[in-house]
């Protein structure tokens, strides 16, 4: 047969026709679907009588981290220490809990800096340094130009340009070094 069976806790089995038009609920991922309908509830029955609740964002059900419209973008998936948010005017910016601004985030294509080795690249008056997961600065912003870390290494310079071609860039000349974690130069 040609069904997708579909188990809940505490229900009976769902049997469900398999779909391959995407515009079918089947063919989406069933768990994103309920947390979707899930997220819906919860703003139609906050939009009853709940007053501030209603504009939020919630990261648990009655638990206001964010005002919702306040960011354009949330890219983080958990508000502990730390959020990577997208503001009008400042960027893609980390916040504290109390919504202060920690530092400006690198972007690489298109979005905040992957974090690599627990650590993504940060920006203060055009200098890169590093932050770990946790929102803490690492290695103050000093280089003009610096890489992910690999293998607890980053290659780093200074006086370094970046030479754009098309959408894509490099950078070029400049003073190289290889820091460690801790923002050492080990090599040269």
């Amino acid at each position: 047969s040609n069904n997708v069976q579909l188990q809940l806790p505490g229900r009976d089995e769902y049997k469900m026709p398999q779909q391959h038009k995407c515009a079918n609920v089947s063919c989406y991922n069933m768990r994103t679907v309920f947390k979707l309908i899930s997220l819906l509830l919860i703003f139609f029955i906050s939009d009853l009588s709940f007053g501030q609740i209603k504009h939020d964002f919630l990261q648990r059900v009655w638990d206001t981290i964010i005002p919702f419209g306040k960011y354009l973008i949330c890219f983080t998936d958990k508000f502990d220490k730390f959020a990577i948010v997208s503001a009008p005017d400042k960027g893609i910016i980390g916040i504290d809990r109390k919504e202060n601004i920690l530092f400006n985030v690198y972007v690489f294509d298109n979005g905040p800096d992957y974090p690599s080795n627990g650590l993504f690249r940060i920006i203060k008056d055009g200098k890169i340094g590093y932050a770990d997961m946790n929102g803490n600065i690492i290695i103050q912003p000093q280089f003009d130009c610096a890489y992910p870390f690999k293998n607890g290494k980053a290659k780093v310079g200074k006086g370094c340009n970046k030479k754009t071609d098309g959408e894509h860039s490099q950078w070029t000349d400049g003073k190289w070094y290889t820091i460690d974690k801790k923002g050492k130069i080990i090599k040269t």
